[in-house]
């Protein structure tokens, strides 16, 4: 489990394996050792028999080991797109089910009957949300051309009244990246676009901030194909921004990469809703609000998002062996 939400990642997993009747086994990120410490002991003092679940404090290099072990009969994984082909490969190879979910890089569509404001508002919550480290952010906005310039407007001003300091101040909404990497990696993302000709609309700069490897929040237009801001997933406050003349266009930008995890699409119009619905390559849709994860809804991707669901009844299934009985 990854450490971006280092206790709901673990609990999403957990509850629905642990109610279909399976014991737990986590290998934790490496840099959230006390979560998974924490979690260790959580179930049992909940109730749960000893040993429904525990936490392995090992590297990633014996992960492939602890798959193959013949006690262990399934495998999820949320993480990286590198860590999901690591993954399947070893449980494919020993014919034990996997599910995984994996980066995103999630688009939020707004055509002209939206109301505007409120989709501005809940745009950057989307994107900003846990400093934007999270697969289900949304990443790619994608405007309709009758609204787009009232949307970029609003958007950025927004984006450049967020206050950025010490996570631990409650006026605090935008802290730093939790990593040295990460944060690097926000920056080749950003100063790739901008050197083949993207526009920066907000922000941008490359702040230097004691107790933290901070990033201004930053919005990018004029992005191209040939940019890797525009197929690689940003893990950071980088939002993108892109025109679309109708709802062909925009749908054509939502399913051009092959990610599939969440989406949001902002209208008043139900026949635009309806083809939204279908069509949208995503595992969720969410109409005129942000995509999140929540304990009655099934989550999970397509494409290299990943297979399988968490959560929900179909969480659960994903856990059991089905069993056909048969009497005369």
């Amino acid at each position: 489990m990854p450490w971006n939400y280092p206790i709901w990642q673990v609990v999403r997993f957990a509850a629905p394996a642990l109610m279909a009747g399976n014991a737990g086994v986590l290998k934790h990120a490496s840099n959230v050792p006390q979560s998974a410490v924490y979690i260790g002991g959580l179930f049992t003092r909940a109730g749960f028999p000893e040993g429904s679940f525990s936490s392995l404090l090992i590297s990633s290099r014996r992960v492939a080991d602890v798959v193959r072990d013949p006690r262990v009969t399934a495998v999820t994984l949320t993480g990286s797109e590198g860590a999901g082909r690591s993954i399947a490969a070893t449980a494919g190879d020993v014919l034990k089910k996997a599910v995984l979910e994996l980066g995103g890089s999630d688009p939020f569509i707004v055509m002209p009957s939206a109301d505007i404001d409120a989709a501005v508002q809940t745009a950057v919550k989307a994107r900003m949300t846990n400093n934007g480290q999270a697969c289900i952010n949304a990443k790619r906005f994608i405007v309709h051309q009758d609204v787009y310039d009232e949307f970029t407007r609003k958007f950025a001003e927004r984006m450049c009244s967020l206050v950025i300091g010490d996570p631990s101040d409650p006026a605090t909404e935008i802290g730093p990246l939790a990593t040295e990497t990460g944060r690097r990696d926000i920056i080749e993302l950003v100063e790739d676009a901008r050197a083949k000709g993207a526009t920066i609309i907000a922000a941008g700069t490359d702040n230097e901030r004691a107790g933290g490897w901070y990033f201004t929040p930053t919005a990018v237009t004029g992005l191209t194909p040939e940019m890797r801001l525009w197929s690689e997933e940003a893990f950071g406050p980088v939002a993108s921004l892109y025109p679309a003349a109708d709802l062909n266009e925009a749908l054509k930008i939502a399913n051009g990469l092959e990610f599939g995890l969440g989406s949001a699409f902002w209208s008043t119009d139900t026949d635009e809703v309806d083809r939204a619905v279908r069509e949208l390559q995503a595992g969720a849709v969410f109409v005129n609000g942000m995509t999140i994860s929540c304990p009655e809804l099934p989550f999970g991707g397509i494409k290299r998002s990943g297979y399988g669901r968490e959560l929900s009844m179909e969480g659960i299934r994903e856990f059991c062996n089905l069993k056909t009985v048969w009497m005369a």
